[in-house]
């Protein structure tokens, strides 16, 4: 699905993704259903070859999932590039990503503290004997009748972490088929007066797992730097159709 995807997916321009540049730093706020780098397989789109163009020394700092939209920190030269691989490895960047998960959680500084194995091919678990210290902290934000939008902040920074700890919780994200995680459909919050055509087939309202990374923070250069990134539009349409028909 997630090609297809990509395919009907019309790229804005890499200038118009930007929030933030300077002459060490560029921001962006990664759309859904693009890779931040290349992937092995290879001819797809991606964050490091768009960024590249724009400017020839570009690195991408670290990854968000293909289907995680938000903030992105690509560097312009290899001093930045450097500086900020070794606050992310020191635990010096804090990122909140928001989620909309399902079910009605109160999340109060919840700390998930599990350890994550990678298995490859893009695959990992929870493994307590062999795997890597992981740690989310987790704040509900707003309620639903049967959704919860949710903060979760990433101590650590392992593959899937958000995802799998939200789902340790029974709290999948929405549209994580990977982690049991179901889409949500209009007809399911719109009780009356949702009507589909014979022949059509109902689509979820995000083609996607809801999850976005909202806020970063960190020092570079001896700067305090913080950056939001708005909402895309899927995520914020669902949102939206949450406030109107499942609040």
């Amino acid at each position: 699905m997630i090609q297809n995807e990509t395919r009907l997916f019309k790229f804005p321009k890499f200038s118009e993704l930007i929030i933030h540049e300077d002459e060490n730093l560029i921001v962006i706020n990664k759309p859904p259903f693009v890779a931040s780098l290349d992937e092995r397989e290879g001819g797809e789109i991606n964050i490091l070859r768009l960024a590249k163009k724009y400017h020839a020394d570009a690195q991408v700092c670290h990854r968000l999932d293909k289907e995680t939209s938000g903030i992105l920190l690509i560097a312009k030269n290899p001093e930045t590039y450097r500086s900020i691989s070794i606050a992310f490895e020191k635990r010096r960047v804090n990122k909140i990503y928001h989620a909309i998960i399902s079910g009605t959680h109160t999340f109060n500084d919840l700390v998930v503290d599990l350890p994550i194995l990678n298995l490859g091919n893009k695959n990992v678990s929870i493994d307590r004997a062999n795997g890597k210290p992981a740690e989310t902290i987790f704040n509900s934000l707003k309620y639903y009748k049967n959704y919860t939008l949710v903060a979760c902040k990433p101590i650590t920074g392992r593959m899937h972490q958000i995802r799998i700890h939200l789902a340790t919780q029974h709290a999948a994200i929405v549209g994580d088929s990977m982690y049991r995680g179901k889409p949500v459909y209009l007809s399911q919050i719109k009780k009356r007066g949702y009507t589909l055509s014979k022949d059509e087939e109902e689509q979820p309202i995000m083609k996607r797992f809801a999850l976005h990374a909202k806020h970063v923070e960190f020092e570079l250069n001896d700067e305090q730097m913080v950056f939001e990134a708005p909402y895309p539009k899927d995520f914020a349409t669902l949102l939206k159709l949450l406030d109107k028909f499942d609040s």
